[in-house]
């Protein structure tokens, strides 16, 4: 069962790695350098520390990419 649930994790994680990568190409920044995007958000995630105003405002801008299904 252990070896089950290790898998179970590992396609979890690697789905969501997926998932974040379809973040970035939906965001038309696949062609854009690994350290750019990197620094980009670690730039947003010092940002976003306490300021509520501004994660509304990026979530509204990235509901209405979604079609605004709020994924």
């Amino acid at each position: 069962m252990n070896r089950s649930t290790t898998s179970d994790e590992r396609k979890k994680d690697t789905r969501e790695k997926i998932e974040l990568g379809g973040l970035i190409v939906k965001a038309g920044l696949r062609y854009e350098k690994r350290a750019l995007l990197l620094g980009a958000l670690i730039e947003l995630r010092k940002r976003l520390n306490g300021d509520e105003s501004e994660r509304l405002r990026l979530t509204a801008i990235g509901a209405g990419a979604f079609g605004n299904d709020g994924k």
